[in-house]
């Protein structure tokens, strides 16, 4: 499959262009165009990380004019690397106070978002019932499984697995992350594969967080050639994207996206 993740025209903004087509605003920011000044050069969209708030919600509204969705409409909720998950199709369940990892929603002209500096960003979109999804997945939610309780509770709301596309967006790659024993005793033994857990030294092993989430959508019932997976990595990718790790935990965050459009 080609690369989900297009330039918009703007280096502030990637795309997932196929689904702009089906009318769903997709995709996930940079770190270009923005307002911020070092270590959150340039558009850091996180306002957890010690950059001047002033500065953040400046770049969220530079973002919000790009993608020409009102500020007022975005979905923020509090990320607590967990595998709890929101739906809020219905108005009165979205406040300031959510505080999840994953959302749902069928609601036109709402955008879910989430922050990101190596971490999976899982976007989910069923075409024929019109439902979109976001979700936050580090290692803590990958190995909880959260991928496939997403896939839940679309279920819950009639949608049929069969019938979600997935894009895997930008983290951080296989090379560049390795862990130890405390995470790798999380992941289910039927995930400990080499080519998703390789050994490097003992006691330490290079994690797959794509590929761990590609297979757990698979279980959940998502068609294979409806999941799609991007080839970039945060920590390669210096000038796009910020990453944790590559800069040791002082640094912005990018901003993953979808919202259905207002007709």
């Amino acid at each position: 499959m080609s690369e989900p993740f297009q330039t918009s025209g703007h280096p502030s903004i990637l795309t997932i262009s196929d689904w702009e087509k089906e009318g769903v605003t997709a995709g996930i920011t940079t770190r270009k165009g923005g307002f911020s000044h070092p270590p959150y050069a340039a558009l850091n969209m996180g306002d957890h990380v010690g950059d001047d708030l002033e500065t953040v919600n400046q770049n969220r509204h530079h973002v919000a004019k790009l993608i020409n969705f009102p500020l007022k409409n975005w979905v923020m909720p509090k990320q607590i690397h967990s595998t709890k998950i929101a739906d809020i199709s219905h108005v009165s369940d979205c406040t300031d106070e959510l505080s999840c990892d994953g959302v749902i929603t069928n609601q036109p002209g709402q955008l879910l978002t989430a922050v990101f500096a190596d971490c999976v960003p899982l976007y989910f979109f069923a075409l024929k019932d019109q439902w979109v999804g976001l979700a936050h997945a580090g290692w803590r939610g990958t190995a909880g499984g959260i991928a496939e309780k997403m896939v839940q509770r679309f279920v819950e709301n009639g949608v049929q697995p069969g019938d979600l596309y997935v894009v895997i967006g930008p983290c951080i790659g296989k090379s560049h992350y390795e862990v130890d024993e405390n995470v790798v005793q999380y992941i289910p033994d039927s995930y400990q594969k080499d080519h998703i857990i390789e050994p490097v030294r003992p006691g330490h092993y290079l994690l797959d967080l794509k590929q761990l989430n590609k297979e757990i959508l698979m279980n959940a019932g998502i068609l294979t050639e409806r999941i799609e997976m991007t080839d970039y990595c945060t920590y390669d990718k210096d000038e796009w994207f910020y990453s944790h790790r590559r800069d040791q935990g002082k640094t912005g965050r990018m901003m993953a996206f979808i919202g259905i459009k207002d007709k």
